[in-house]
């Protein structure tokens, strides 16, 4: 059984690294067919500059700015998202009240939010707020949900036995709801990148990555662009890894209060 796991793991992987592969052929014999770098670069260019840039401490810094602003912002509104899931679980009155606000978040446009708060918040500090914004109602739904749906057998049992608080959250509440989480989390940290990245584009603070992409599409730096594409879609892969690694972590209890 397990060298079978193993197996359709290392399958499972070869798979994507020739899809992966396949993708970037693709992209080559686009590059060779538009013929042009200033509308597209190749992959070869791209990494080059890539490398050229992660060779500078102004790209460090950059990358920091971002990623503390965005992964702030993220973990915010799984915070707040979560909190809020588990109060209006079983209370329908409250989840009606802060089902509107919900609703309107996901309905608004991340560009009205973004032109919007911009009256009240510094533009350096609004990336934190509107990857918060875009994460909360979908964490808020999911956990609202994972909570709805623990087993009531498992829950008697654990008033038969005595179980604290702590005990009950722990080995009924969390494996209930760490599912819906996880899934939640997922799409939500994708959605926090995106909006972040759109509000730094947007608002352009001196220092951050939407700042770059700003700068490369006024002056065709096209290469630039693609480049600082990239490392927003690396980060965001390796930080929505990590974030499931640890609740898997909190799943298994390898990870205690």
């Amino acid at each position: 059984m397990k060298t079978c796991i193993i197996r359709g793991t290392q399958n499972k992987s070869i798979r994507r690294f020739l899809a992966a592969a396949l993708w970037i052929l693709i992209w080559q014999c686009l590059y060779w067919f538009v013929g042009e770098d200033l509308l597209l670069s190749s992959p070869w260019i791209v990494v080059t500059r890539l490398w050229q840039l992660a060779g500078t401490a102004e790209f460090w810094g950059t990358v920091g700015r971002s990623c503390l602003g965005i992964v702030a912002g993220f973990m915010g509104g799984v915070i707040l998202g979560t909190v809020l899931g588990v109060l209006t679980s079983g209370h329908g009155a409250f989840y009606e009240f802060v089902r509107v606000p919900m609703n309107l978040i996901k309905a608004i446009p991340v560009a009205s939010f973004i032109i919007l708060t911009l009256l009240w918040i510094p533009s350096r500090r609004l990336s934190v707020f509107i990857s918060l914004l875009m994460v909360l109602p979908m964490v808020w739904a999911n956990v609202d949900q994972g909570v709805s749906s623990t087993d009531r057998n498992l829950l008697e049992v654990a008033k038969v036995y005595g179980f604290s608080r702590w005990k009950t959250l722990r080995h009924v509440y969390l494996p209930a709801v760490l599912p819906f989480l996880k899934s939640a989390s997922k799409v939500a940290l994708g959605f926090a990148w995106k909006s972040g990245i759109a509000a730094e584009v947007i608002v352009t603070p001196l220092g951050f990555i939407g700042k770059k992409l700003y700068d490369a599409k006024v002056t065709l730096e096209t290469a630039d662009m693609f480049a600082w594409t990239a490392v927003v879609i690396l980060l965001s892969v390796c930080f929505e890894k990590l974030f499931g690694w640890l609740l898997d972590q909190l799943g298994s209890g390898e990870v205690r209060k």
